[in-house]
């Protein structure tokens, strides 16, 4: 080894079952996605529709085949990534602890490029923001499955105010899922180093860089 060469490690960042989560959660969402606009079309709630060519199903009938065979691939996926993230305490130790005031705290770094980024560990935004979009998923799936059976769902319905507020709850929920997107797909623009992680499940780094990840 060189004198100035600088030893590095493998640091694990994603579990196996984590990462097949979220690559099967990824092609999940985006057949839900683009399959849910060509139904959208066939009855809009708002004076728009999604373009053709960025749907999938090429009409009502083939649209609703399309998704409802990716939502027993969502709703199968997540249940399995609910039930180990829980039974492992993946969850308390990648989202907790968060709270309102680091929320806040950690986006005015943000905002003012202060923000340290970490491979390894999440802050508070990112908790908040993967938190979110867990609880959007969760709610689109059950408003989709009242505006599948409203009759037999129709308790749940009048919560959000019957078929055409389970409409709009669904609508909304996707639309919060596509704005993760987004922000999700900007984030790995910017700092690609943070996709590797996500395939192979670690990330190199040296003994100072892990130990200042882990004061952190």
């Amino acid at each position: 080894m060189a004198a100035n060469q600088v030893p590095r490690e493998k640091v694990y960042v994603h579990k196996l079952f984590v990462r097949v989560f979220h690559w099967v959660n990824a092609l999940g969402m985006t057949l839900m996605i683009m399959s849910g606009w060509r139904i959208y079309n066939a009855s809009p709630l708002f004076d728009f529709r999604f373009p053709n060519g960025i749907t999938l199903g090429g009409w009502l009938a083939g649209a609703l085949q399309w998704h409802f065979a990716a939502m027993w691939l969502l709703v199968a996926n997540l249940l399995v990534y609910l039930i180990v993230g829980f039974a492992t305490g993946h969850f308390k130790r990648r989202f907790t602890p968060v709270s309102p005031s680091s929320v806040a705290g950690d986006m005015a770094k943000a905002l003012t490029g202060k923000l340290p980024h970490s491979a390894t560990t999440y802050n508070s935004v990112q908790k908040a923001a993967y938190i979110g979009v867990l609880l959007a998923i969760v709610l689109t799936i059950v408003s989709g499955a009242v505006v599948w059976k409203p009759v037999q769902l129709q308790e749940i319905g009048l919560l959000m105010g019957g078929y055409e507020g389970a409409r709009l709850v669904h609508f909304f929920g996707m639309a919060a899922i596509c704005a993760f997107i987004v922000l999700h797909l900007t984030l790995v623009l910017l700092v690609p180093s943070t996709l590797m992680p996500m395939i192979l499940g670690w990330v190199s780094k040296t003994k100072r860089e892990t130990e200042a990840s882990h004061e952190r």
